[in-house]
């Protein structure tokens, strides 16, 4: 996952509006977000090189994603799959807070990350290249570098995402797909330098990327309303001009038990 845009408790009508892009290569073998036989209550696309995941909710409204840490100089090729924090979340029954001071100790086993998890009474933000942070009420952008860097994908992505709540139904969601659909291209001087090369850095500066052989692979909708009724939307891609798949799932949350 290479974009998250997301409203936390500002739309009078849901408690979370997230819009997420994951970009990845082409020949990377993906399912589809779906729910999981090994968890019928979990709802999440697979990466099926490693078994992890890039985000995913569960009927319990527990919800995680994760993007890499864009850091070249520190890569570890032996390091265990970021996938696997978001997974091993949504298999548990684990606090945020508790899950995110359990996995720290760790945290530097692995290549940067940045974690985004929550349930229904909180939402929590854990970079290994930064802290634990429990959000407030806001529009918020993370990308490849801690939350809400100035980047111009970030500061684009949270403007738009700003205009598109005053939408509702329908045009909020043609919204929220044409926002992470938008290929436009920040000039040169705006491009952050990551270690990456300047035509790579332009390559990945949009919010939707594409290139010959690494791009977005799939475009998220999740919407919790306050009502507890949960929707998840995902258009696949496979680098060619359209989607080749999209996928609907509409749920009403489980009460805990008490």
């Amino acid at each position: 996952m290479c974009l998250i845009l997301f409203a936390y408790n500002v739309h009078p009508s849901y408690r979370l509006i997230l819009a997420a892009n994951r970009d990845e290569f082409y020949d990377r073998p993906t399912a589809v977000a779906d729910f999981w036989k090994t968890n019928p209550d979990l709802l999440a696309g697979r990466d099926l090189k490693e078994k992890g995941t890039w985000l995913g909710v569960t009927r319990e409204g527990s919800f995680a994603a994760v993007t890499n840490y864009r850091d070249p100089q520190s890569w570890m090729p032996d390091a265990p799959t970021r996938g696997k924090l978001v997974s091993k979340y949504l298999n548990g029954r684990v606090r945020p807070q508790k899950y995110l001071e359990k996995i720290s100790k760790d945290a530097t086993l692995y290549n940067g990350f940045n974690l985004l998890i929550g349930d229904p009474e909180e939402l929590w933000v854990y970079s290994n290249r930064g802290r634990a942070q429990k959000l407030s009420a806001g529009i918020y952008g993370l990308s490849n570098h801690l939350l809400d860097t100035r980047w111009p994908k970030v500061q684009r992505g949270r403007k738009m995402l700003k205009e598109a709540l005053n939408l509702r139904g329908e045009q909020l969601e043609e919204a929220l797909f044409y926002m992470l659909a938008d290929r436009r291209l920040p000039s040169d001087g705006r491009l952050p330098d990551t270690g990456i090369g300047l035509e790579w850095e332009r390559v990945l500066s949009s919010i939707f990327i594409k290139s010959p052989e690494y791009g977005t692979r799939s475009s998220t909708l999740l919407l919790i309303a306050k009502n507890r009724r949960v929707k998840f939307v995902e258009k696949a891609y496979n680098g060619e001009k359209l989607p080749w798949l999209t996928s609907r799932f509409s749920f009403l949350q489980r009460r805990e038990k008490s």
